[in-house]
């Protein structure tokens, strides 16, 4: 499972390599985005990973091909949110900041992924006039889940 989300991402994220490097310089890591075509939430959290380095490609696909993605990917169906993402061998699933993605491709824990459970209110394209509290959550091919960051910090 995580050699396929690996593979998926690495030869995707070798072709935006090719692609972006003469466009704009230093490229960033290459997230591939799974999400509803109408979900303006997601297009928020996209535009926050672009403005924070990230190359991204987004394909919007319908509800049952992003739910078997989710079961492909291992996504605990008590964690699955509006879009899954794919960066390097991580399934990153909701409104996770590029922060806690770039930190866990900087540590590499033994995980399947990060994600923020539910759309809370304040997280990367759920922005508005108040913030909640909320956890991302690191979890593992058990389904288990452990708080990776709080946020407001």
């Amino acid at each position: 499972m995580k050699r396929r989300a690996f593979v998926l991402g690495g030869s995707l994220g070798l072709a935006s390599l090719a692609f972006g490097a003469g466009r704009q310089g230093k490229v960033g890591p290459t997230i591939t985005v799974f999400k509803d075509p109408t979900c303006r939430c997601c297009n928020g959290w996209i535009a926050h990973l672009k403005t924070n380095g990230f190359q991204v490609v987004a394909h919007e696909v319908k509800d049952s091909e992003l739910r078997e993605l989710k079961n492909k990917y291992g996504v605990p169906p008590a964690l699955r949110t509006c879009h899954t993402g794919i960066v390097d061998e991580y399934v990153i699933e909701g409104h996770v900041p590029a922060a806690q993605i770039q930190r866990i491709l900087r540590e590499h824990p033994n995980a399947i992924g990060l994600v923020v459970p539910g759309m809370p209110q304040g997280s990367p394209g759920m922005e508005g006039a108040r913030t909640e509290k909320y956890s991302v959550l690191l979890f593992d091919s058990s389904g288990q889940s452990s708080v990776y960051a709080q946020y407001p910090e």
